[in-house]
Protein backbone atom coordinates (compact mmCIF):
# COMPACT_ATOMS: atom_id res chain seq x y z
CA UNK A 1 0.00 0.00 0.00
CA UNK A 2 1.52 3.23 -0.91
CA UNK A 3 -0.15 6.15 0.05
CA UNK A 4 0.49 9.98 -0.96
CA UNK A 5 -1.68 13.14 -2.09
CA UNK A 6 -2.77 12.67 -5.93
CA UNK A 7 -4.00 15.71 -7.33
CA UNK A 8 -4.80 17.25 -4.15
CA UNK A 9 -6.20 13.91 -2.55
CA UNK A 10 -5.44 11.43 -0.33
CA UNK A 11 -5.44 7.83 -2.31
CA UNK A 12 -3.72 4.96 -0.83
CA UNK A 13 -2.68 2.55 -3.70
CA UNK A 14 -2.39 -1.65 -3.17
CA UNK A 15 0.64 -2.15 -5.52
CA UNK A 16 3.53 -4.06 -5.22
CA UNK A 17 6.47 -2.41 -3.69
CA UNK A 18 8.28 -2.54 -7.30
CA UNK A 19 5.86 -1.33 -9.35
CA UNK A 20 6.30 2.07 -11.34
CA UNK A 21 4.52 5.01 -10.62
CA UNK A 22 3.58 5.46 -13.91
CA UNK A 23 1.76 1.78 -13.84
CA UNK A 24 0.07 3.05 -10.28
CA UNK A 25 -1.33 5.90 -11.91
CA UNK A 26 -2.84 3.92 -15.03
CA UNK A 27 -3.75 0.61 -13.05
CA UNK A 28 -4.97 1.49 -9.95
CA UNK A 29 -5.21 5.08 -9.85
CA UNK A 30 -7.30 5.36 -13.26
CA UNK A 31 -5.29 8.18 -14.91
CA UNK A 32 -4.36 8.47 -18.47
CA UNK A 33 -2.84 11.44 -18.71
CA UNK A 34 0.87 10.19 -18.06
CA UNK A 35 1.43 7.59 -20.86
CA UNK A 36 3.84 5.34 -21.51
CA UNK A 37 6.47 5.41 -24.31
CA UNK A 38 9.86 4.37 -23.83
CA UNK A 39 10.33 3.51 -20.10
CA UNK A 40 13.72 4.71 -19.85
CA UNK A 41 13.32 8.40 -19.22
CA UNK A 42 14.15 9.22 -22.96
CA UNK A 43 10.86 10.74 -24.58
CA UNK A 44 8.88 12.49 -21.52
CA UNK A 45 5.68 11.85 -21.84
CA UNK A 46 5.30 10.04 -18.48
CA UNK A 47 6.29 13.27 -17.01
CA UNK A 48 4.48 14.12 -13.34
CA UNK A 49 5.15 16.52 -10.76
CA UNK A 50 6.57 15.03 -7.15
CA UNK A 51 6.05 17.70 -4.81
CA UNK A 52 6.50 20.72 -7.13
CA UNK A 53 9.15 18.86 -9.27
CA UNK A 54 9.55 17.28 -12.60
CA UNK A 55 9.86 13.29 -12.57
CA UNK A 56 9.53 10.26 -14.79
CA UNK A 57 6.76 8.08 -13.36
CA UNK A 58 7.86 5.26 -15.57
CA UNK A 59 11.39 4.45 -13.55
CA UNK A 60 10.04 6.03 -10.15
CA UNK A 61 9.41 3.34 -7.93
CA UNK A 62 5.10 4.13 -6.64
CA UNK A 63 6.56 3.53 -3.03
CA UNK A 64 8.94 6.13 -3.72
CA UNK A 65 6.09 9.03 -3.23
CA UNK A 66 4.83 7.75 -0.48
CA UNK A 67 3.84 10.89 1.71
CA UNK A 68 4.51 13.33 -1.29
CA UNK A 69 2.00 14.99 -3.83
CA UNK A 70 1.94 13.77 -7.34
CA UNK A 71 0.25 16.35 -9.66
CA UNK A 72 -0.76 14.79 -13.61
CA UNK A 73 -1.53 16.88 -16.45
CA UNK A 74 -5.27 16.19 -14.70
CA UNK A 75 -4.41 17.57 -11.59
CA UNK A 76 -3.61 20.72 -13.80
CA UNK A 77 -7.50 21.92 -14.39
CA UNK A 78 -10.39 21.08 -15.59
CA UNK A 79 -12.61 20.95 -18.59
CA UNK A 80 -14.67 23.64 -17.26
CA UNK A 81 -11.54 25.62 -15.37
CA UNK A 82 -8.86 24.45 -17.54
CA UNK A 83 -4.80 25.79 -16.46
CA UNK A 84 -3.87 28.30 -18.11
CA UNK A 85 -1.07 26.30 -19.87
CA UNK A 86 -4.55 23.88 -21.49
CA UNK A 87 -5.85 27.24 -22.32
CA UNK A 88 -3.21 28.16 -24.15
CA UNK A 89 -2.56 25.06 -26.11
CA UNK A 90 -5.89 24.84 -27.35
CA UNK A 91 -5.90 28.96 -28.62
CA UNK A 92 -2.80 28.11 -30.53
CA UNK A 93 -3.58 24.86 -31.53
CA UNK A 94 -0.16 23.44 -29.74
CA UNK A 95 -1.10 19.95 -30.31
CA UNK A 96 -1.03 17.14 -33.23
CA UNK A 97 -1.46 13.48 -32.35
CA UNK A 98 -1.60 14.73 -28.43
CA UNK A 99 0.20 11.66 -27.11
CA UNK A 100 3.44 14.05 -25.64
CA UNK A 101 1.53 16.43 -24.36
CA UNK A 102 0.64 15.78 -20.67
CA UNK A 103 4.43 15.42 -19.95
CA UNK A 104 4.95 18.85 -21.84
CA UNK A 105 1.91 20.68 -19.97
CA UNK A 106 3.39 19.40 -16.25
CA UNK A 107 7.03 20.14 -17.60
CA UNK A 108 5.40 23.18 -18.38
CA UNK A 109 3.86 24.12 -15.14
CA UNK A 110 6.72 23.47 -13.09
CA UNK A 111 8.98 26.05 -15.51
CA UNK A 112 5.94 28.76 -14.88
CA UNK A 113 5.78 27.66 -11.40
CA UNK A 114 9.53 28.77 -10.50
CA UNK A 115 9.65 31.19 -13.59
CA UNK A 116 6.86 33.54 -14.23
CA UNK A 117 8.66 35.12 -17.13
CA UNK A 118 10.66 32.93 -18.35
CA UNK A 119 12.68 33.37 -22.17
CA UNK A 120 12.33 31.27 -25.26
CA UNK A 121 15.67 29.77 -24.12
CA UNK A 122 14.50 28.65 -20.66
CA UNK A 123 10.86 27.23 -22.12
CA UNK A 124 13.06 25.22 -24.57
CA UNK A 125 15.16 24.03 -21.79
CA UNK A 126 12.52 22.57 -19.77
CA UNK A 127 10.98 21.16 -22.48
CA UNK A 128 13.88 19.63 -23.64
CA UNK A 129 13.76 16.49 -22.65
CA UNK A 130 10.64 15.69 -24.29
CA UNK A 131 10.09 13.96 -27.50
CA UNK A 132 7.47 15.35 -29.91
CA UNK A 133 7.04 13.48 -33.59
CA UNK A 134 4.40 16.11 -34.67
CA UNK A 135 6.29 19.06 -35.87
CA UNK A 136 4.45 21.33 -33.51
CA UNK A 137 7.42 23.01 -31.80
CA UNK A 138 7.02 26.58 -32.61
CA UNK A 139 3.33 26.54 -31.13
CA UNK A 140 4.17 24.90 -27.99
CA UNK A 141 6.52 27.50 -27.44
CA UNK A 142 4.06 29.98 -28.16
CA UNK A 143 2.01 28.48 -26.27
CA UNK A 144 4.03 28.43 -23.06
CA UNK A 145 4.87 31.88 -23.39
CA UNK A 146 0.60 32.82 -23.94
CA UNK A 147 0.20 31.08 -20.84
CA UNK A 148 2.68 33.16 -18.55
CA UNK A 149 1.45 36.17 -19.92
CA UNK A 150 -2.10 34.72 -18.90
CA UNK A 151 -0.77 34.06 -15.58
CA UNK A 152 0.25 37.37 -14.68
CA UNK A 153 -3.52 38.71 -15.71
CA UNK A 154 -6.21 38.63 -13.08
CA UNK A 155 -8.25 35.09 -13.36
CA UNK A 156 -11.43 37.44 -14.85
CA UNK A 157 -9.28 38.92 -17.68
CA UNK A 158 -8.06 35.45 -18.68
CA UNK A 159 -10.75 34.81 -21.29
CA UNK A 160 -9.79 37.25 -23.85
CA UNK A 161 -6.16 36.18 -23.72
CA UNK A 162 -7.06 32.48 -24.42
CA UNK A 163 -8.35 33.48 -28.08
CA UNK A 164 -7.04 31.83 -30.89
CA UNK A 165 -3.50 33.19 -31.91
CA UNK A 166 -3.37 34.58 -35.41
CA UNK A 167 0.19 34.05 -35.73
CA UNK A 168 1.43 32.41 -39.34
CA UNK A 169 -1.71 32.92 -40.54
CA UNK A 170 -2.07 34.30 -44.26
CA UNK A 171 -5.16 36.77 -44.21
CA UNK A 172 -5.18 36.82 -47.93
CA UNK A 173 -5.34 32.57 -48.62
CA UNK A 174 -8.16 32.37 -45.78
CA UNK A 175 -10.23 35.20 -45.53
Amino acid sequence: MVAFTLNGAAVALDVPRDVSLLQALRGPGGLSGPRFGCGTEQCGSCMVLVDGVTAYACTLAASAVAGKAVTTVEGLGTPDAPHPLQAAFLAEQAGQCGYCLSGILVSAAALLARDPEPDEAAIRAALDPHLCRCGSHNRIIRAVQRAARAMRVPPDRRRAEAQPSTAGVNREANP
